[in-house]
């Protein structure tokens, strides 16, 4: 099996997974089709920031709590965090270069 380099992030772990540096988190659910699509770019970019910036995936209908909280009305939504504070989202489907270097204006 291939080693994964997202975060699972939960409503229990969200501040630990979140509490430094720059995190990206995919707010997505299994039933959602362009969550599906997704999927494999959050891998991705995952992958491409190992090192530099976090990337994590929070499953709204297991986590309903994390949603609310940044108030997760469509899905996928993309939240970017620098350290602790909301700095950049998207939602709707999002190319793997657009989240790539939103991550990398953040890490400046």
């Amino acid at each position: 099996m291939a080693k994964t380099h997202e975060l699972v992030v939960t409503d229990a772990n969200f501040d630990a997974q979140t509490s430094n540096g720059v995190v990206l988190i995919d707010f997505w659910a299994p039933r959602c089709g362009p969550c599906r699509i997704q999927g494999p770019i959050i891998e991705k970019v995952a992958a491409v920031m190992s090192g530099k910036a976090a990337v994590g995936k929070c499953n709204v209908d297991e986590e309903p709590k994390s949603s609310e909280r940044f108030d997760v009305r469509s899905i996928p939504t993309l939240v970017i965090l620098k350290d602790k504070r909301e700095v950049e989202r998207f939602v709707g489907l999002q190319q793997e270069s657009v989240l790539i270097t939103a991550l990398r204006k953040h890490l400046e």
